[in-house]
């Protein structure tokens, strides 16, 4: 088993970006079991049954992380609606309603509640959330198997689902984006966010073109304004994305500007998606939208500015932004040092 290196960081940053990303994605993770598990047709049961049990694999340890998380959370991170947002309960209900499929909305009525470090982050953990983070590195694992799977059946036409073969993509490469990041907090006990900015946003670039992309599809052709919107949104994203890669091998001072335009611009998806899935709460747009897959994507968009702010924190430039704002709330706007690998 990894052991984490103490020497030069201290192990309670290791317990507080282990919980932290755990409270994040494994929540992302059971939320993609649930979308494979309602996109599939009758005669495929077997799938839709090992997905469900993904899904309950990932609430299973979801629910032991929160019990540990309590108290020793980032501030950023807690305020940030990563977590959840102030309409993730009534997706959930929402979706419950719609799918027939039950929803541990319990466990999300305890993340409402959970608390941040008061400064002080409980170091006995490290050895219990070591093997957290062992345990979610395997079972991430068979989902990336069971995600390879699906999409391969689909490119050989032998199997259907409503879901789209890009979405399968995208959802796999989030999940080896996971285990990319709890393997390096196993070998090194930290992420430097501010070294890893731009790797962090070639991957959540494309990751935010293509929500805006799948928003597009899921809306009614007549929901003309909104496609519209969203297609302006991937377009950015992807330039924004061409960009950094062209800043790979730059000091953090040159990306120092790109960053300032990222936020600006990921403020503005973020909205977007806030009021898209209060449109679709209420009835009042034409989609095939999933109210859950609503709320799953804001919650990435939270997560991104939340990382772009931790990149910036030392600069006036960025920080002077004011972006920790609080999630949910707007109306609609016009290995990772080197992610050569598939989950870029």
């Amino acid at each position: 088993m990894a052991t984490v290196e103490t020497t030069s960081f201290p192990i309670s940053r290791f317990v507080q970006q282990s919980l932290d990303l755990h409270i994040f994605f494994l929540r992302i993770m059971k939320e993609h079991s649930f979308f494979l598990e309602i996109g599939f047709f009758n005669k495929d049961a077997a799938f839709a049954q090992r997905a469900d049990q993904f899904n309950r694999a990932f609430n299973q340890l979801l629910t032991e992380v929160v019990l540990l998380a309590d108290g020793n959370l980032s501030e950023p991170a807690v305020r940030s609606g990563e977590f959840v947002t102030d309409k993730t309960l009534r997706a959930e209900v929402k979706t419950q309603e719609l799918s027939g499929i039950a929803i541990d909305t319990s466990l999300t009525q305890e993340e409402l509640l959970l608390l941040r470090s008061s400064g002080s982050v409980n170091t006995g953990l490290a050895n219990s959330v070591r093997l957290i983070n062992e345990r979610a590195i395997a079972l991430t694992k068979e989902l990336v198997e069971f995600k390879t799977l699906i999409l391969d059946e689909m490119l050989k036409c032998q199997l259907l689902t409503f879901n789209f073969p890009l979405l399968i993509e995208h959802i796999r490469r989030e999940a080896l984006f996971f285990i990319s990041q709890l393997e390096r907090l196993q070998l090194r006990g930290f992420i430097n966010f501010s070294q890893e900015i731009i790797d962090q946003k070639v991957f959540w670039d494309r990751i935010m073109a293509e929500h805006a992309q799948f928003i597009a599809h899921l809306l009614d052709p007549t929901e003309v304004a909104l496609i519209g919107q969203a297609d302006n949104l991937a377009d950015l994203f992807f330039k924004l994305r061409q960009q950094a890669e062209s800043l790979r091998n730059v000091g953090f001072s040159a990306v120092l500007p790109l960053v300032r335009e990222e936020i600006r611009a990921t403020r503005n998806i973020r909205n977007f998606k806030s009021t898209a899935e209060e449109l679709v709460l209420t009835c009042s747009i034409k989609s095939i939208i999933i109210p859950l897959l609503a709320d799953h994507v804001l919650r990435e968009a939270n997560h991104f500015l939340r990382i772009l702010e931790l990149s910036g924190q030392s600069s006036p430039l960025v920080s002077s932004l004011g972006v920790a704002e609080q999630a949910g709330v707007g109306g609609l706007s016009s290995d990772t040092m080197g992610l050569n690998q598939d989950f870029e």
